[in-house]
């Protein structure tokens, strides 16, 4: 399904499909994508305006019972033997003391969180404050080692002329990324070890999505079918919705 153009309806319609499909991507991931030992949650993050969040969390009674999360089964790629077939890739090496800096962090007692997924909302680029949010909060991430996975269905604003992906990464290194003409949309995967890695694709209205990288670990990754869940996201839209956001047949 070819990704639709968000803008032509009110901000409600695009929340009522965002939480929708956050539930798509977890079922899809809990359904046999991820590999033993990982499990999927939505979170909704209850201080500040970020948006619904799907987290990634060993079960240590998997681990502890010989079920390494590190298994390769057929979901698992590394980046060694299948590097993910995204059209713009970056390296940062990150300064090793960097790594050593002293910082409090809380587990869950289920396990820790290894991923995240974020679909950005207009309401991330509606204010200089709310688009500075999200972005701290992706480079927050991306310090503690969590990897990361963001879609971004919207135009780039003034606050990101270039696009989400082009305003996290130039944050954390010096980055000339200009977004090709007539594909202002980004899918962005990041792996969140010493070295830092983003693989992006860029997409315009009428693209279909890409599978995307989601790292579990700093070389291995399982792919996310986002093209598959955001069609059953979509066909839950309320048909007036649906209507007005797909294109009328064109005429021989």
């Amino acid at each position: 399904m070819p990704i639709h153009d968000w803008t032509r309806v009110r901000t409600g319609v695009f929340h009522d499909f965002h939480q929708e499909w956050t539930i798509c991507i977890k079922r899809a991931l809990n359904g046999g994508i991820l590999p033993p030992g990982y499990y999927a949650m939505v979170e909704q993050a209850s201080v500040g305006r970020y948006p619904d969040v799907l987290n990634f969390q060993i079960d240590r009674g998997a681990e502890a019972n010989g079920n390494s999360p590190a298994s390769p089964n057929g979901g698992v790629l590394t980046l060694a033997e299948a590097p993910p077939q995204m059209g713009i890739s970056a390296t940062i090496e990150s300064d090793p003391y960097a790594q050593r800096s002293n910082r409090v962090v809380v587990f869950h007692e289920e396990g820790h969180v290894v991923a995240v997924i974020e679909i950005v909302s207009p309401g991330n680029k509606s204010s200089r404050g709310d688009f500075q949010s999200f972005v701290e909060k992706a480079l927050e991430f991306l310090r503690m080692g969590v990897h990361l996975l963001i879609v971004d269905l919207f135009p780039p604003t003034a606050r990101d002329p270039h696009g989400m992906h082009a305003a996290i990464w130039s944050e954390m290194a010096d980055y000339d990324f200009h977004l090709p003409p007539g594909k202002p949309l980004t899918v962005a995967s990041y792996s969140a070890g010493i070295v830092k890695r983003a693989f992006a694709e860029a997409l315009g209205v009428g693209d279909p999505l890409p599978a995307a990288p989601l790292f579990l670990e700093a070389e291995s990754y399982v792919q996310v079918p986002l093209e598959a869940t955001y069609q059953a996201a979509f066909d839950d839209v309320p048909k007036p919705y649906r209507e007005e956001l797909s294109p009328p047949p064109s005429t021989p």
